[in-house]
């Protein structure tokens, strides 16, 4: 039997074999949370987010369940770790406990009630569990040196494990009232605000982005959590946790002679090692790694609070210090005042558990109320410490102005107006900052970093602009939207008994699909078009998401997604090779025909297999392939109206005809776009109103110029909800008065129109 000795005994070296790639594997999981740790900081650095919130290191269960794996050193009862870099390695992995709670602290803000009480409990439970093992450890002489610095760091374990616990307390009443708080001061509805007529329409918008975002960002609850005392608190705990990891490593490596054992020690060294062997120093280093990476968040929420705090404090007493907010107990009054649900009869029996929840609410309460003054006595402390290290600092930098104000009077002057000038510039939104009791003092700063925030959005918005949807719109020759109704003419006989709903993008990829098949014209050309159509569909895309979440389009937006792939991936139009057709096809017309009969074919095979010969399904439920048929039929077929001839200038004429519907229904589209911007401040959850109201921000600077040019245009008379719809557009009088009634054809000849088929004519632009 494998594993046993003659007499029955086990084989210890049998069942250890494994033990270095169980270390790997805690390696492999600490090298996970640093690298998570890693991600939020250089996030909160890019974004300038110094609150450092938590996007990759959030309290979940699959980060629990990563911790649980790395933090396996500090539960390990029995392994015998004889060596400096074992033991370093049992301090290290105790030290990362404490980072992770002072790391994922903010992600409290964005769990619902009942998900924040599981994974505070099962946070609790790992918590406990190693500090009781470690305890245990000391102990039985497994952990027989730095002792004093495990004492210390299990002490700090714990008081960051009560006050995460206790904070979390306030998270339901802080959510509720900063809701109340917004919605009082949201803007019921974008029409009030929507003027299309204005001529400063970037402005307007820009202004009503900051007021947006500034009430999301003051309320998002991951912020409200990373501003509080008790964050900054934690953050000076993680800290000083951290400071004794690095001393304890000072001492091991920097002074070797000062690095004493117990008795145990000479040995255990003299005889055997960890049964972790190699993958111990493995862990060491990924694990000092992780803490030193996870302590800058919350390293620079504490330094930031307190120094924005030493700067406001000098004319407030230490009596205003310590003043209790009711935010913090308010959950358990409410608690207290709920009465119990219980089905029990005995009076006296529902009397004690009432007095009973009661007496363990007041405790509670007494709790947070010592963590809450505790973690505003080690803020004032780091203040009183830290107090020499800012008057020095704040000396060097008047020292550095004074020096630079000296150099020339046009330096004194540029120096002496810019902050007027800038506080000048800047609108006071202060009313839009959204704060809690106590927390009068971050307003003006929350206002100007936000205001840094959003204009930074909008240029990173401005550098990333649609170039060649730019030059589209801006050269071709229509000045309004005549190509919202040329694309599809009435006199193009049915397919069946009744027609789908129009879409935006649909109409563009098919377009697309025919100006690059059209023979005879310039690759250049052809690939310049499929840029701009490339770069519209993107926003067409977006309007349609954000304004058209009607069911009977979803096949539709599907089908323009299928069809404008294959163009641009592999020049196909759904199974078509476009290449081949164009190749075959000498003609224009020729081409335009041939494209027809392949959309005609995939629509007679459905209609084929349906029972009676007719599509009875509802048109939004056709098939994606479908759909894209029946648009390729009929936008081909209204092209064949006015191929009377096969001269050769039809290829180019019809390609500008093409470019110029594809640029008028893109243009008409992006009308829509100042409503999309309104609207994505406000679509998301509480959780991620800031994220959407910075995508609108980099939406409005990417647009600015597009928008520009749109607001030359003269737009029908139309609601924000009509404006959003292609088949209102093709149904309004405005659009249809704005068609001529006469046409250039192919011969050159001015022919009259009836006034009910005026508007189906093509324009050709005259050369």
């Amino acid at each position: 039997m494998p594993g046993c000795g003659v007499d029955g005994s086990l084989d210890q070296a049998e069942f250890s074999k494994p033990m270095p790639w169980i270390g790997v594997y805690i390696a492999a999981a600490s090298l996970a949370c640093a690298i998570a740790m890693a991600m939020d900081a250089a996030a909160g650095f890019r974004y300038r987010q110094l609150w450092f919130p938590s996007r990759y290191f959030a309290l979940n269960a699959m980060l629990l369940s990563v911790i649980a794996i790395a933090v396996k050193l500090s539960v390990d009862l029995n392994t015998p770790m004889p060596r400096r870099e074992e033991q370093l390695a049992k301090l290290t992995s105790s030290v990362l406990i404490c980072t992770v709670m002072g790391n994922s602290m903010p992600s409290l803000g964005s769990m619902e009630t009942k998900e924040l009480l599981s994974n505070v409990m099962a946070l609790a439970i790992l918590v406990i569990t190693s500090f009781v093992n470690i305890c245990i450890q000391l102990g039985t002489g497994v952990i027989f040196d730095f002792r004093r610095g495990h004492a210390l760091v299990i002490s700090l374990m714990l008081l960051l494990l009560v006050t995460l616990s206790f904070s979390a307390a306030m998270v339901p009443t802080s959510k509720c009232y900063l809701e109340m708080k917004y919605c009082k001061r949201h803007e019921p509805t974008p029409e009030e605000s929507l003027s299309r007529s204005c001529d400063n329409v970037f402005d307007k918008l820009k202004e009503h982005l900051l007021k947006y975002g500034m009430m999301a960002h003051s309320r998002n609850p991951q912020f409200v959590v990373a501003r509080s005392v008790t964050c900054t608190a934690s953050g000076a705990l993680c800290l000083l946790s951290a400071v004794t990891l690095a001393g304890a490593m000072v001492r091991a490596y920097l002074q070797p002679w000062m690095f004493k054992f117990d008795y145990c020690y000479d040995t255990l060294e003299s005889k055997s090692e960890s049964d972790y062997k190699w993958s111990s120093m493995a862990i060491l280093v990924t694990q000092t790694i992780a803490v030193g990476v996870g302590t800058i968040a919350p390293a620079f929420r504490w330094f930031l609070m307190i120094r924005f705090k030493w700067q406001r404090r000098r004319n407030k007493s230490y009596k205003d210090e310590f003043k209790l907010e009711k935010y913090w107990i308010q959950q358990f009054i409410e608690i207290k005042e709920r009465p119990f649900n219980l089905h029990v009869r005995s009076r006296q029996c529902r009397k004690l558990i009432h007095d009973s929840k009661n007496v363990v609410l007041d405790m509670l309460m007494g709790i947070q109320v010592g963590i809450v003054l505790g973690s505003k006595a080690v803020r004032l402390i780091s203040i009183l410490f830290m107090s020499p290290i800012f008057l020095f600092c704040d000396l060097c930098s008047d020292l550095r102005k004074k020096f630079k104000l000296n150099i020339s009077d046009s330096d004194k002057d540029l120096h002496s107006s810019s902050p007027l000038e800038g506080s000048a510039s800047m609108p006071d939104f202060s009313r839009y900052i959204l704060h809690l009791e106590g927390e009068e003092e971050l307003v003006h700063i929350m206002m100007r970093n936000h205001c840094d925030t959003t204009e930074r959005w909008i240029k990173m918005g401005k550098n990333n602009q649609p170039i060649h949807l730019v030059q589209l719109l801006e050269e071709t020759p229509s000045r309004g939207f005549t190509g919202v109704m040329d694309f599809d003419s009435d006199a193009v006989p049915l397919l069946d008994y009744a027609e789908p709903p129009n879409n935006w993008a649909l109409p563009i990829a098919t377009l697309t699909s025919i100006a690059v098949t059209i023979p005879n014209i310039d690759a250049s050309a052809r690939k310049r078009l499929l840029r701009c159509a490339r770069e519209g569909l993107m926003y067409v895309n977006l309007v349609e998401e954000r304004l058209c979440e009607k069911q009977e389009l979803l096949n539709a937006r599907k089908a323009a997604s299928i069809v404008f792939m294959g163009v641009d991936y592999y020049h196909k139009w759904l199974d078509v090779d476009l290449r081949k057709i164009s190749l075959q096809r000498n003609t224009t017309k020729d081409v335009l025909e041939g494209l027809s009969c392949a959309a005609k074919d995939v629509f007679v095979k459905f209609k084929a297999g349906s029972t009676d010969g007719h599509l009875m399904v509802s048109t939004s439920a056709w098939p994606v392939k479908v759909r894209a048929a029946h648009s390729m039929y009929r936008i081909s077929e209204t092209l064949l109206l006015d191929c009377k001839s096969s001269d050769c200038d039809m290829s180019n004429r019809i390609f500008e005809k093409l470019s110029r519907m594809i640029s008028d229904i893109i243009a008409a589209c992006l009308t829509n776009l100042e409503h999309v911007i309104f609207t994505e401040c406000s679509r998301s959850g509480i959780e991620g109103r800031t994220e959407s109201a910075w995508s609108a921000a980099i939406l409005l600077g990417r647009t600015a110029e597009v928008m520009k040019i749109l607001s030359q245009r003269e737009l029908p008379c139309l609601n924000s909800d009509q404006l959003a719809s292609i088949d209102e557009w093709r149904a309004s009088s405005d659009l249809r008065k704005a068609l001529p009634t006469k046409s250039f054809t192919d011969e050159g000849e001015l022919s009259s129109l009836s006034p009910g088929d005026e508007y189906l004519s093509i324009q050709y632009s005259q050369v």
